[in-house]
């Protein structure tokens, strides 16, 4: 009978292990959890190894310390100029106080569905079409200020709210895809006809650049042209002056030369008469001739008669 009794106490071990085992509770990052003990409010564990006590302490709620998203359906509401129309909002909040969060209201979610439905009816009632459309910005500021005032004794702080859709009745959807559609178009027009606006500029500039060129490369041809005329001009009256300047060095080497050999008056006559024979091939129509070659051709007329004289 004694080993029953060792059966026991090893029962009762186990037994009480796994109470022990089962009320250590560890808590993860970006986690708290909410204790009671005898059903009132004991603590709120933050992030560790933590031991409940067996039968007095329950966990009540385990919080998310997170930032959070709720999406809600949309909401009809009605703008000032009577327009009934669709708003689906999102909200992002974060649990800053675990124990409002749990004892601050029941079921805190939807008591922020029905705040941020009421608050926007608030907001767009005092609004026209035109300016809710347009004023997004300015109904998202306003409700995150009111709905961060109104959940902060819920232990709730709402970090920021975006209105989803704005969904207005069909026929004014079908007047503004209409506006847009002719805005678009127009801007198209614009557009057009600024481009066009600006080929034109580039073609103008284009052509006067090129006439520019143009008047720039003919002046530098015509300069071109000039400069060549001038060197060939200045080339040719070198030219000539250096034949006249051969031609009187010759001469005068000539008459060096017959200075030199002391000719007398029949060579210098001769060589006259040669002068004179290669002015005469000229194009001059008169001819002064002097009066020493006069002589000098009447001298030979008569040489050339003696001649014939002696033939006959």
């Amino acid at each position: 009978m004694q080993w029953i009794g060792y059966i026991g106490i090893g029962i009762l071990v186990l037994l009480v292990l796994l109470v022990l085992v089962t009320n250590i509770q560890i808590v993860q990052q970006s986690r708290a959890y909410v204790v009671e003990r005898l059903g009132a409010y004991s603590a709120t564990w933050g992030v560790g190894l933590h031991f409940k006590i067996p039968f007095f302490e329950r966990v009540v709620k385990k919080v998310s310390l997170k930032e959070q998203v709720a999406d809600f359906d949309p909401q009809p509401v009605i703008t000032k100029d009577n327009v009934t129309m669709q708003i689906d909002t999102v909200i992002y909040f974060q649990i800053t106080d675990p124990k409002l969060y749990t004892y601050g209201v029941e079921h805190p979610m939807n008591a922020i569905e029905n705040l941020t439905a009421t608050t926007l009816r608030n907001i767009i009632g005092e609004m026209e079409l035109d300016q809710s459309l347009t004023s997004r910005d300015v109904i998202n500021a306003k409700m995150r200020s009111i709905l961060d005032e109104a959940t902060d004794p819920w232990g709730i702080k709402v970090n920021r709210v975006e209105l989803k859709n704005i969904l207005p009745p069909r026929e004014i959807q079908n007047a503004m895809e209409k506006q847009m559609k002719a805005e678009r178009e127009r801007r198209e027009s614009i557009l057009q006809a600024e481009g066009q606006k600006q080929s034109q500029i580039l073609v103008a500039e284009g052509e006067k650049q090129s006439t520019i060129l143009r008047a720039d490369a003919e002046k530098q041809a015509a300069i071109l042209k000039a400069e060549a005329e001038r060197q060939a001009a200045i080339l040719k009256a070198e030219g000539e002056a250096q034949a006249i300047l051969n031609v009187q060095k010759a001469l005068a080497d000539s008459i060096k030369m017959l200075n030199e050999a002391n000719p007398n008056d029949q060579v210098v006559k001769i060589k006259a008469l040669e002068s004179f024979e290669k002015a005469a091939d000229g194009q001059a129509t008169k001819i002064i001739v002097p009066s020493e070659i006069q002589s000098l051709a009447g001298l030979a007329a008569s040489f050339k008669g003696l001649l014939e004289d002696e033939k006959k």
